[in-house]
């Protein structure tokens, strides 16, 4: 039994690390080097960034015949832990040109071999803590494996040849069922529970909560939903926007969502699979908090809690991680999942905005360590996302997953659906 949770979980880390590396398998190293804003980071820095995560919390302290493959690196590929030490800075991250990208696919190696030792040698003293930094670990990289994908596309954004990463074209598009779906609210129960399986720490611990009545849309909100918001003026009417939003929208001009082209011949979007028609029945992506909120307000609107969100999610599908099973996975761009009655695309299509801070769940306490850096320390003027994209990693789904991000920020797959305080009647 132990030798095959040995294999087991070392075949699991393998997977894991293979599918960061197939990401950047039909791309160049230049490809691999871009980074066209703070926000983002190379493809290359992400590909080194998880080899770190794993010397540096599991090799390191548990390993005693492993040696650092590059000294050097332990600066140069530390995001935020400020309890290991100093930081290349974000922004110059396109800077390293050099390690190139095979001295980074060197390193990988180097870490996987360690690790794989380590994984499948004799029973270690603090095996219990090793497995948990993994597990942490694996989802960390799951993570990266999202960012790599968002990153890419933002950066390939900024090439005026608009490059493809994909080259087959996308499938037709699912009209979403219209209409509301009634809950009644109450007592809840919110956040996960030790027997729910992994859990980054932000969600935990389980407690509850009290709902009031409300009602969240069957389908996410559309294209075409969001292209007639921006006819009736939504971008130049300040009465539709939180202050800061409206501050933003006249800073950055903005008058469309990130990727749209309203000015061409024939409308479109640029995508992964290169630019695109717009299409009116995919689901809208790209928005920022800002957008997302002005956008329910029009509709006479808001958007769920992240509590409504969880609770809905939870009495639709559950709380495990095969909730995404069934979504349309394979374009890497928002399409619509088959029809399925009650609440639909809650995974696998665009995260969902909520009009929940960021904040600590009562009685949170943070890992102890650098590795209580991880989450709580980023829990102030973000707002929480629910659900999963077309670009996180199959299986990284679950009910109790909270993302956060800046409410200006949109180059995410990030949309929204729509609630209503409710009663109980016809939609």
């Amino acid at each position: 039994m132990l030798e095959q949770a040995k294999v087991n979980i070392s075949f699991e880390f393998r997977q894991v690390r293979e599918r960061t590396e197939a990401i950047c398998e039909n791309l160049s190293a230049e490809d691999c080097n871009l980074q066209a804003m703070p926000d983002t980071s190379p493809l290359k820095w992400h590909l080194a960034h998880t080899t770190w995560f794993f010397e540096t919390f599991i090799l390191k302290p548990f390993s005693q015949q492993y040696r650092v493959f590059d000294a050097s690196f332990q600066v140069l590929f530390n995001s935020y832990y400020n309890g290991i030490g100093k930081q290349h800075p974000r922004p110059q991250r396109h800077l390293l040109s050099r390690p190139g990208l095979p001295e980074v696919m060197d390193y990988r190696c180097h870490v996987n071999r360690a690790m794989t030792a380590l994984l499948e040698g004799s029973q270690h003293p603090q095996q219990r803590e090793i497995v948990r930094r993994l597990e942490l670990g694996l989802n960390h990289e799951q993570q990266h494996q999202e960012l790599m994908l968002t990153d890419l596309k933002f950066n390939f954004a900024a090439n005026p040849l608009a490059p493809a990463y994909r080259q087959d074209p996308l499938p037709e598009a699912v009209p979403a069922d219209s209409g509301f779906e009634f809950y009644a609210g109450g007592l809840v129960e919110i956040g996960q529970t030790e027997d729910e399986g992994f859990g980054f720490d932000n969600e935990q611990p389980s407690h509850k909560t009290w709902l009031e009545p409300f009602a969240l849309a069957r389908g996410l909100v559309t294209t075409g939903d969001y292209k007639a918001f921006i006819a009736d003026g939504g971008y130049r009417r300040p009465e539709l926007w939180l202050s800061d939003g409206w501050a933003t929208v006249q800073a950055e001009n903005w008058t469309q969502p990130l990727y749209w082209d309203l000015e061409a011949d024939e409308a479109s979007v640029f995508t992964l699979h290169g630019r695109q028609p717009l299409r009116d029945d995919h689901p809208v992506c790209h928005l920022s908090y800002f957008e997302a909120d002005a956008y329910a307000r029009w509709k006479g609107a808001r958007l769920p809690t992240e509590e409504e969100w969880e609770h809905a999610a939870r009495l639709s599908i559950g709380s495990g991680s095969q909730a995404d099973a069934g979504a349309r996975r394979a374009a890497l761009q928002p399409v619509g999942s088959e029809p399925r009655k009650g609440l639909q695309d809650l995974f696998g299509q665009v995260w969902q905005w909520t009009s929940s801070a960021y904040r600590a769940y009562p009685r949170y306490q943070p890992a102890p360590g650098a590795l209580g850096e991880y989450n709580g320390k980023f829990m102030c003027n973000q707002f929480v996302l629910r659900g999963s994209s077309c670009a996180t990693a199959a299986g990284h789904s679950r009910s109790s997953y909270r993302n956060f991000f800046y409410a200006p920020d949109r180059w995410q797959f990030t949309g929204l659906r729509l609630a209503r305080d409710a009663m109980p009647g016809p939609d």
